[in-house]
């Protein structure tokens, strides 16, 4: 049999990968499944976003290669999004980069500046991407501790303790994933101060900030940002596009410019309709934030209930599109969260495999109609 690579053997498979293998098969035995574990958006992209994508067929450039770095009308719409949004101006020429999905930056950023033996700072609990990622180019992950006493912001006494020599990139996320705590200036403040005394390169994931979010942030608004941060963001969760692989990578073009070297051997350009129809999703006026945070809003309201049946205890001032909550003291997670499966017909998903420090916590979806809610809220 032919061996895998060497780089697999810290890398397991994707919890969700292996998990929605085994709920597919109980659905397929006849079992009522109702998942409320997954952030795939069930709402869809606007009606001008669809009409964007349909009238693009006939353009005779649609299905050639496109260019590694986007339409020139894409990056200026990006650049327009942020301006007027986060109040950060980026030239569309050489700062920002689009990407197919955030998930695949990760990849490409870690390949572009990390070297094998190389250390990484990670958020524990964490989206675990950065970990196996970081796995998968031979550098060494670094964990971080977020804690709900500490409102889920790193301990920067602690981290400057750590030797950092071997850092390179430390990965950030706000509001965070999983626990849905929100960024604060102060916050990215003292996160780019670190990484500009310690030489690291600062990555934040920011695909969250109008989901649930009254202040949307970028880190990139920070003064002395420029040359040691890079911003991911994503259309996945903002515009109910998640099946269309439509990311963004934003920060200084010498960096970018050196993460193109990765993409431009690893892809060949994102399909001409799915750009178009990003540029109109981009474009979209405040009306349909205030749309989709009305149906999270009252979904929301539900997965409180459900969480209450659970006795569970979690902060109604978190953010995004989940909901974290922490189980009675001396509960397992995994016995909840297989009760619920094997003898409610719920799924949930298990703080823990966001990192150690999410023993002790479920994160429920919403990314779920009402009416799948409140069956849950009936099986409890």
């Amino acid at each position: 049999m032919i061996q895998k690579a060497n780089r697999l053997n810290n890398v397991s498979e994707y919890y969700f990968s292996k998990k929605l293998r085994e709920v597919a098969g109980l659905r397929n035995q006849g079992k009522p499944i109702i998942s409320i574990a997954i952030g795939s958006p069930d709402l869809t992209p606007s009606n001008d976003v669809l009409t964007a994508i349909q009238d693009s067929l006939s353009h005779p450039k649609a299905h050639g290669y496109q260019s590694y770095q986007g339409l020139p009308e894409l990056r200026s719409a990006i650049s327009n999004f942020y301006n007027d949004n986060y109040n950060v101006n980026l030239n569309p020429t050489n700062e920002i980069l689009p990407l197919m999905g955030s998930k695949e930056g990760i990849m490409h950023i870690s390949m572009a500046f990390l070297n094998e033996g190389d250390e990484v700072l990670i958020p524990n609990p964490g989206y675990p991407t950065y970990t196996s990622v970081t796995n998968l180019v031979g550098a060494k992950p670094i964990f971080y501790d977020l804690t709900e006493d500490s409102n889920w912001e790193p301990n920067f006494e602690d981290l400057e303790k750590l030797d950092l020599s071997k850092v390179k990139i430390m990965w950030t996320n706000y509001p965070h994933m999983p626990t849905g705590a929100p960024a604060t200036k102060k916050l990215y403040e003292k996160m780019v101060d670190f990484a500009k005394r310690n030489e690291i390169l600062l990555v934040n994931d920011n695909p969250y900030s109008f989901i649930l979010n009254d202040s949307p942030m970028s880190i990139l608004e920070v003064d002395g940002a420029n040359g040691v941060v890079l911003e991911l963001n994503s259309l996945s969760k903002t515009f109910n596009m998640a099946g269309w692989r439509v990311g963004m990578l934003l920060g200084n073009s010498d960096l970018i410019n050196t993460v193109l070297q990765v993409k431009s051997n690893m892809d060949s350009g994102m399909f001409y309709g799915i750009q178009q129809g990003a540029i109109v999703a981009l474009n979209s006026s405040k009306d349909w934030f205030e749309e989709v945070n009305s149906v999270y809003k009252s979904r929301r309201k539900i997965v409180w209930k459900i969480l209450d049946k659970l006795n569970c205890t979690y902060d109604k001032e978190g953010v995004g599109m989940f909901v974290w909550a922490r189980l009675p003291q001396g509960i397992s997670t995994d016995e909840v969260v297989d009760d619920l499966l094997y003898n409610k017909d719920i799924f949930i998903t298990p703080g823990h495999i966001f990192g150690s420090n999410g023993e002790g916590y479920i994160r429920l979806s919403l990314c779920i109609d009402e009416t799948q809610l409140e069956k849950a809220l009936k099986r409890l």
